[in-house]
């Protein structure tokens, strides 16, 4: 008996340690109630092109201007559940199809463990697919979103953060606009807040265009609360002044999605306040770009 015994020991060793090293090298997952603050960071050079490669050492978070140990470090690409909502109000009806391309473009590009789900507003919301990792399915859903009056842009976001609420990992709400909120009963405040606590990352696209309102040609501004939405909650704002660039910057957001750093700290308290976030590269000419707050609950 003692001759099997020799041969397993080392073979059982070799499998536990296998399993070590397997596990050190997963992505980390956040869940709700983990008592890590989990930070997704674009990094762009002066040209604004993605950096890659950078390690640990190489970030600083700063909670409330204090420096904090990074505890959590991964270049891995984690998957992404997003939420796209696409303003298909009267201004936009000579665009509809160019936005349609821009977000086919986003959703081909999506990575066999993410999920999305389409929808659209006006002055209604319309969620024309199920959540779902299929890129055909949400491709085709773009063909069912419908037109309207109005522009409920506030109310369009805060839809897309229900449909998140709950999910682990990455959340990421994009919407496109290219005109001011209308018609919502929710406020930017309230939406603000939702992003922040719920920890969801927002990108928008802006559009400016022209339309005939039936009795003059109009000029569209996009709604400038955007921007401010997206710098909070860590994701990107890019206001276009001609649609043959909707479907390139479709693509960077996808482009950036994929090509995040995932840090993360423990925080010293849970006093349950608002807490002011800053990520910060030691290298020169390079800038993050993270989520600005957090509550600490």
């Amino acid at each position: 008996m003692g001759q099997p015994r020799c041969f397993w020991l080392p073979f059982v060793a070799a499998l536990g340690l296998m399993a070590l090293v397997l596990h050190a090298q997963q992505a980390p997952t956040f869940r709700a109630g983990t008592k890590i603050v989990p930070l997704f960071v674009t990094v762009t050079d002066e040209t604004r092109r993605l950096v890659p490669g950078l390690a640990r050492e190489d970030f600083e978070i700063l909670d409330d201007d204090k420096p904090q140990a990074v505890s959590v470090f991964s270049r891995e690409i984690l998957p992404v559940t997003v939420v796209v909502m696409l303003d298909t109000s009267g201004s936009m009806t000579a665009n509809i199809r160019l936005v349609r391309q821009g977000a086919e473009a986003f959703f081909l590009r999506m990575l066999p463990h993410d999920r999305g789900r389409a929808g659209a507003f006006n002055d209604k919301i319309q969620l024309v697919s199920e959540m779902t990792g299929d890129r055909d399915e949400l491709v085709s859903s773009l063909e069912d979103v419908d037109f309207g009056n109005g522009t409920r842009l506030y109310d369009a976001v805060g839809a897309a953060l229900d449909e998140l609420k709950g999910v682990d990992g990455r959340r990421v709400v994009l919407v496109f606009t290219d005109g001011d909120d209308t018609a919502s009963k929710t406020r930017f405040g309230t939406v603000l807040e939702r992003a922040r606590i719920e920890e969801t990352m927002v990108y928008a696209i802006g559009l400016e265009s022209n339309y005939f309102d039936g009795q003059r040609q109009v000029r569209t501004r996009p709604d400038p609360s955007l921007r401010k939405l997206a710098d909070e909650t860590g994701g990107g704002y890019f206001e276009l002044k001609r649609t043959d660039q909707l479907t390139s910057t479709f693509t960077r957001v996808s482009e950036e999605l994929h090509s995040q750093y995932v840090l993360g700290f423990s925080p010293e308290a849970r006093d349950g306040k608002l807490h002011r976030l800053e990520v910060r590269v030691k290298r020169p000419g390079m800038k993050a770009r993270a989520r600005k707050s957090y509550v600490a609950s």
